[in-house]
């Protein structure tokens, strides 16, 4: 049902509102009534929005009915009059999305403001010069916003003005040069909009608030919606608020404040303010500002009563909060509470100081946590013993380290990163328009702009390394260089940031892997109270198995064993034994392979003594093993020409027949060819030798008092029959190698379900499984019929971003394709096996929505990359407290078997 009122004074709002307010309406609503300094003003609902777009972009029947009414209102609240001649009111109109969209969406500022208004208000301030840059401000925010004009043009005007006439700040310009800027820009309104800056103030209200609603699908918003997963169809709020003033003296000023650290999560106020200046001069990052604590000392009245508001928001909100707040001729006004963007270190400190300070519990702590933003948790940093060449130093505006090649603009990192290439965003500072460019690169450094600005926020939200206002360096976009000192970085140049330390260094440096936190240890214990989900981790070597275990891995949930052969030493072999013309040349190489195997798995398990570990038996499209074709015909037809007949006769038999064995193995589709337990039951001499090293390995391990629990997987069945052959090898090679111990040794064998008919006949197939492991990455490629690789080449991204798929598939599962057939697998083989194991395996099992289904659909584990482990255990927890214990199948069938 619709909401009647699409106009909502501040007084008539709250926080629980947020959906229909967005959330700074919902909060500029909740401090209102708590009787914090908030100026008046009302808002538009999201709700408007949504109509504004469904009726084809003009205002809905009677919205500016309801919008000239609320502004009747805010009119006698302030006694003034919107446009009048004596004692002019001026709004803002500020967007409000539900979701914290830092600068994506659009604001004006002194709306109102007229070639008449402007004298008003410059007799009733007695300050001319502020009244002019009020205006000057106006037009060009309404000139970029509503007009569509580059802001660029707006500002290579302003600095060519400057420079011509020697100022060196804004604040340096008299009335008499703000009204000649104005006229200039008037000019150029007209030149690039061909329309007139307009002079009727309810027009300008009017065209400001349908640019605000269209700023909602501009591309840098839908860029930052795409990325954070905010759904499109939300819309945006719009607040009409009366102008206070931070630029109308020494006494005044503006400024951004956070509750607590954003980057570390210290307990100490954190955030930049301006003297003599708007709002907009400290998030654009044009000035660089002062950090809060000189505000003490400059307005230490101000200072108290904004420490004391602070204190009480964050307590109110639980949280920390991001608090935008002006000082008009030494009296306070809060413009703006939201909840903090944070660093991953930061909300993991934020979460268990909370808990210690009494302000969430737990549960709360953990609730609070998001899971995605854990990916950046563990951040590389700088190796301290290397040789660094510091060239110049900034804020540490985001912490962590990034190399990469310097570019100048935000399209031109946008293409390196499509070509593979790791780039550095180089800028005077950035604006909402580069996110982007901010999303491809490895870190971003800007000349201008403190711990506030745009780029600071952005970066910290997205976990990049940032360096802000560093002014040691000269950034030159038209040459494309950076000039720190003597030292100059053209486009291309390899340069390394220091997020953590502000720290400008040219070229590659080592870093060092990172660490976990006492606090981060501290939370994941919390989680794994609650949990009942297994995290595993997928490890082909004893090196990631033991990182693993540090990350709190449960296991091994896939090792695939084909990854053990890549290297220099054992490809060769390998490929004799597939090139093998005979059984007894394959063995030959296969004993060559075994103790490799063998020692492999020893690490692996000595690395997990205690936990199950589940290998994989090979799984390999063979193309990925064989010579490369075309590189033998190179070679062949390079011989003919550099040797003599008799040469090529004697010497190029053993190329011939390496290109014939090739041809006579390639395959039209080797990932639907000879691979997985089609191989092994083809040639199971290849899977014998594999299953001998993990029981010789099991033996070995045993003999040092390590427990084994190994879990030996057959891959790609489709047909009961395939597993139930491959069992029978296994069975027989363990009572081979174990004898006696055999009893002693809890092994199980069970199988990858990634064939859509495995997860169809999975009754079947669980006769012969103690597990099933779901190989989602494969599994979601033959339902969907997409190749991976050529998909997310080729038309995938396509896709996402037209909205036929809602995500990429093989990055969040797709529980409606892919989710229906695991729920059905795992539902038809317990129903034949009770006790049946059940997990996924594939990249999905680091990614929390599909952790969350993977909860849901009742399964023992998942399964995913080592430094995504924190990430999954804190996800399955949310799940826990989210849904519950689930009501699965597996756990009425338990009930039964008990009864």
């Amino acid at each position: 049902m619709l909401n009647a009122k699409r106009v909502l004074h501040f007084h008539e709002g709250n926080a629980g509102m947020k959906t229909l307010l967005g959330g700074k309406g919902a909060n500029l609503a909740e401090m209102t009534n708590a009787g914090l300094p908030v100026p008046p003003g009302y808002t538009i609902t999201t709700e408007a929005c949504r109509q504004y777009y469904a009726e084809g972009g003009v205002l809905p029947e009677g919205l500016w009915t309801e919008i000239r009414q609320g502004l009747e209102q805010i009119e006698l609240k302030k006694d003034q009059l919107f446009g009048g001649r004596d004692n002019p009111l001026l709004v803002s109109v500020r967007s409000g999305s539900v979701n914290s969209m830092p600068g994506m969406m659009d604001t004006i500022l002194n709306l109102g403001l007229n070639d008449v208004t402007v004298d008003a208000l410059a007799r009733n301030t007695g300050n001319p010069r502020f009244a002019y840059d009020c205006y000057r401000r106006l037009i060009q925010m309404f000139g970029n916003v509503v007009l569509d004009i580059d802001g660029y043009h707006f500002e290579k005007q302003l600095h060519h003005f400057k420079q011509l006439h020697a100022y060196n700040e804004d604040k340096d310009i008299p009335a008499e040069a703000w009204m000649e800027l104005i006229a200039q820009y008037k000019d150029l309104i007209e030149r690039k909009a061909r329309t007139t800056f307009p002079q009727d103030v309810y027009k300008q209200l009017e065209l400001s608030i349908e640019a605000v609603f269209r700023s909602w699908n501009n591309q840098r918003a839908m860029v930052y919606r795409k990325v954070y997963g905010i759904p499109d169809t939300l819309g945006t709020a719009v607040n009409i608020q009366s102008m206070v003033f931070g630029n109308k003296g020494e006494d005044c000023g503006t400024g951004v404040l956070f509750t607590r650290n954003p980057s570390t999560g210290d307990n100490l106020l954190y955030g930049e303010y301006l003297t003599n200046a708007q709002g907009e001069d400290v998030v654009a990052g044009v000035r660089t500002p002062l950090p809060i604590a000189q505000l003490e000392q400059e307005m230490p009245e101000v200072y108290t009563r904004l420490v004391e508001i602070a204190n009480r928001l964050e307590m109110h909100y639980k949280d920390l909060q991001d608090i935008e707040f002006t000082v008009e001729k030494g009296e306070l006004f809060i413009l703006q509470t939201r909840t903090g963007k944070r660093t991953a270190q930061a909300a993991v400190k934020l979460a268990v100081q909370f808990v210690k300070d009494g302000i969430l519990d737990r549960k709360q702590a953990l609730e609070r946590i998001e899971v995605d933003h854990l990916n950046q948790l563990l951040h590389r940093a700088i190796d301290e013993s290397a040789k660094l060449d510091v060239v110049a130093v900034g804020l540490p505006a985001s912490p962590g380290a990034a190399t990469g090649q310097a570019v100048f603009d935000a399209d031109t990192a946008e293409e390196w990163v499509a070509a593979g290439k790791r780039v550095v965003l180089v800028s005077s500072e950035t604006s909402p328009e580069d996110i982007h460019g901010v999303i491809a690169a490895e870190g971003v450094l800007t000349s201008r702009g403190g711990m506030t600005s745009h780029a600071a926020v952005v970066a910290r939200g997205m976990g990049k390394p940032c360096v802000c206002g560093c002014e040691e360096v000269r950034i030159d976009p038209d040459t494309r260089e950076c000039i720190a000192g003597d030292t100059i970085i053209r486009e291309g140049d390899w340069i390394t940031l220091d997020g953590s330390t502000g720290r400008v260094i040219c070229g590659v440096v080592t870093l060092k892997e990172p660490q976990m936190s006492a606090e981060l240890d501290e939370l994941l214990s919390w989680a794994d109270e609650v949990r009942s989900l297994k995290v595993r981790t997928n490890a082909d070597t004893p090196e990631d198995a033991m990182k693993a275990r540090q990350f709190g891995a449960e296991g091994i949930g896939l090792c695939r064993t084909e990854h053990m052969f890549m290297s220099a030493e054992r490809l060769p072999v390998v490929q004799a034994m597939i090139l093998a013309d005979s059984l007894e040349d394959r063995r030959i190489a296969l004993e060559q392979l075994l103790p490799m195997q063998q020692s492999d798995f020893e690490g692996i398990f000595s690395a997990m003594d205690g936990f199950p570990v589940t290998i994989r038996l090979l799984d390999p499209p063979l193309h990925e093993f064989l010579p490369k074709l075309d590189e033998l015909l190179i070679e062949q037809e390079r011989k003919k020409w550099a040797l003599s007949e008799l040469d090529q006769a004697e010497g190029n038999i053993d190329l011939h027949s390496l290109i014939r064995k090739v041809r006579n193995l390639q395959e039209m589709n080797p990932m639907l060819g000879q691979r997985g337990c089609r191989l092994g039951i083809v040639f199971p001499e290849i899977y014998e030798m594999q299953t001998i090293a993990i029981f010789q390995a099991v033996l070995a391990c045993r003999a040092q008092g390590i427990t084994v629990l190994p879990e030996i997987m057959i891959p790609l069945v489709g047909h009961a029959n395939e597993l139930k052959s491959m069992r029978i090898l296994v069975e027989r090679i363990a009572e081979q190698i174990l004898g006696p111990e055999k009893l002693q040794v809890p092994y199980k064998i069970g199988t990858m379900i990634e064939v859509p008919r495995a997860a169809l006949t999975a009754g079947q197939i669980a006769q012969y499984a103690d597990f099933f492991s779901f190989g989602t990455n494969d599994l979601t490629q033959m339902t969907y019929g997409y190749s991976r690789d050529d998909a997310e080449g080729k038309f995938l991204t396509h896709y996402i971003h037209h909205d036929i798929l809602p995500h990429n598939p093989f990055q969040v599962l797709d529980t409606d394709g892919v989710g229906q057939l695991i729920g059905w697998a795992v539902d038809k083989g317990r129903a034949i096996k009770p006790e049946l194991k059940t997990g996924i395996c594939g990249e999905h099992g680091g990614d929390k929505e599909s952790i969350f289904f993977c909860h849901q659909t009742g399964l023992d584990y998942v399964s995913c990359s080592p430094f995504r482990v924190p990430l999954a255990r804190i996800a399955a927890a949310q799940a826990q407290l989210l849904f519950g214990q689930p009501d699965s199948v597996h756990a009425k069938l338990l009930s039964a078997a008990v009864l």
